[in-house]
């Protein structure tokens, strides 16, 4: 969903780096570059370990709050609230900024009258997301929906894409798997035999390590269509 269907205005880098520059005057003179650099150094690393990934994408204002601390202490700054301002205010601006582009509403709707059959599978917390989901009226477009918090593993389990599949009564070689990310989405639906379209919504092609490989690449959903 997250990348794919739903999009954001701005990247998480700019808001970041615009969030350092309203706040920086609140850390007794430290420059915006530094303490965007701190957080950048801490982001990397939280998100890098695997447990930590799939406890923190449960609750995203938790996890940016922890990730502010660290970043600040790091920086010789024991403020937990102006941690917490920082972080709510980047979860407010990723709220505000959020959006489903006009061509993937009407592809959700031509698949529809197509009568294909469809399922959203997204990880991440179960308030957060059907946040989303309740606040573009997606529901109606799918035939079957899995948030990880609420069905209790998520992406790359393959208990997920059995779950769905078995829910939408197809045949893996009968489904296609639409995702943004190799590890989580491509990769687990691949070994099960599902054919994979990769949104490369960057451009930035495949990496040169060995890893999954798609099927099929697309720059946006709205190419798919094309693909029946």
């Amino acid at each position: 969903m997250d990348d794919t269907i739903i999009c954001w205005a701005t990247t998480p880098d700019s808001a970041w780096k615009n969030l350092c520059r309203l706040y920086a005057p609140e850390t007794n003179g430290l420059e915006a570059e530094t303490l965007l650099a701190a957080i950048n150094r801490v982001r990397d690393r939280y998100w890098a370990d695997p447990q930590r990934h799939r406890e923190g994408r449960l609750d995203l204002p938790k996890a940016r709050r922890e990730v502010l601390r660290l970043a600040l202490t790091s920086l010789d700054i024991a403020n937990a609230s102006l941690a917490e301002k920082i972080a709510d205010a980047y979860t407010a601006a990723r709220e505000q900024d959020e959006f489903v582009a006009p061509e993937s509403m009407a592809l959700l709707k031509t698949l529809r009258e197509k009568g294909i059959r469809l399922a959203l599978v997204t990880n991440g917390g179960s308030e957060i997301q059907r946040g989303k989901i309740n606040k573009f009226r997606l529901a109606p477009y799918f035939d079957n929906i899995l948030v990880e918090g609420e069905f209790g593993c998520g992406k790359p389990d393959e208990r997920v894409f059995l779950h769905t599949l078995e829910k939408l009564k197809v045949k893996p070689a009968d489904a296609w798997m639409v995702g943004d990310d190799l590890e989580r989405d491509i990769a687990p639906c691949h070994a099960l035999g599902i054919y994979t379209l990769w949104v490369d919504g960057k451009g930035t092609g495949l990496p040169a390590s060995d890893g999954a490989r798609p099927d099929k690449i697309i720059r946006n959903i709205s190419e798919i269509p094309g693909l029946l």
